[in-house]
């Protein structure tokens, strides 16, 4: 993929990427309707060719979720409040955080990506910024613009 940035209107390559990004990934695979064991099954028998992928036909939106300072300076070791109360219908990946006595904290610059499906881009954006809206830690940052051009 090609990593873009849009000044004024003008588009500014900033990356040639051969391999699957974040959050690019966690959205590709929430709309993957094939079992991912089987797919790699049949790349390690050299059967790729022979494999159909199946997808959703739905929408995925995802956000990441960083610290304060991201990505230059930012600390570490906050605990992470309202994981709990996330719907069923949010997925929540973990990147930079871990588990310390009984509690989730923070553990690097990128901490969540929350994902949400959807039938349209409204309803997938909706759901993954209430997912967002559950969860918190001190100094949490997160765009409030994924997907808002497309919708306006």
């Amino acid at each position: 993929y090609v990593g873009l940035m849009v000044v004024q209107g003008e588009p500014y390559v900033l990356e040639f990427n051969v391999r699957f990004g974040d959050p690019e990934t966690q959205a590709l695979m929430m709309r993957l309707d094939t079992d991912l064991v089987e797919l790699f099954q049949a790349c390690v028998k050299g059967e790729l060719s022979q494999f159909s992928l199946k997808w959703k036909n739905e929408v995925a939106v995802c956000v990441v979720m960083v610290s304060h300072g991201y990505p230059e300076n930012y600390q570490k070791g906050f605990k992470i409040s309202g994981l709990d109360q996330v719907k069923r219908e949010n997925i929540v990946f973990h990147a930079g955080t871990k588990k310390e006595n009984g509690d989730v904290v923070t553990n690097g610059g990128r901490v969540l990506c929350v994902g949400s499906l959807g039938q349209t881009l409204q309803e997938a954006s909706e759901k993954t910024y209430e997912g967002i809206n559950s969860i918190s830690w001190e100094g949490v940052h997160y765009r409030k613009d994924i997907g808002r051009r497309k919708l306006i």
